[in-house]
């Protein structure tokens, strides 16, 4: 079932975890998204996520589809449980920690090379929001 709540990347300012979207809530946002980074001069990533494996998969389906380099595993989790992946666009570094009590979800932020441009941050979106 979706979250017919949400509409615009506005609307999950207030969320803690992803909500179930539609096909047409997906197309609508993901088209707000692209437009709404295209100031950005980079971005970071985090992703909550119930394993590793599933965060890993999570950002390596968003740098296919936003077209990104691939980023470099540089710290991880041999632990098993629910996960914080943080991945620098600029540095080029995924890091990975255990980490309980957090949603589910993408939550992505723009950064800019001048100081007169705050940074903005997006979701959280689907773990599958690029699929």
């Amino acid at each position: 079932m979706s979250d017919l709540n949400v509409q615009t990347l506005a609307d999950f300012g207030q969320l803690r975890t992803a909500p179930s979207l539609t096909t047409d809530q997906r197309r609508a946002l993901a088209g707000e998204l692209v437009a709404a980074m295209q100031p950005f001069a980079w971005f970071t990533v985090g992703v909550m996520a119930p394993s590793s494996a599933d965060a890993l998969e999570a950002l390596r389906t968003l740098e296919r589809s936003l077209q990104w380099e691939a980023m470099t595993v540089e710290e991880t989790t041999s632990e098993t449980g629910p996960v914080f992946l943080k991945a620098n666009q600029s540095s080029g570094a995924i890091r990975v920690r255990i980490e309980h009590g957090l949603g589910e979800g993408i939550l992505i932020s723009g950064h800019s090379n001048t100081p007169d441009q705050p940074g903005t941050t997006w979701g959280p979106l689907p773990l599958d929001f690029f699929a």
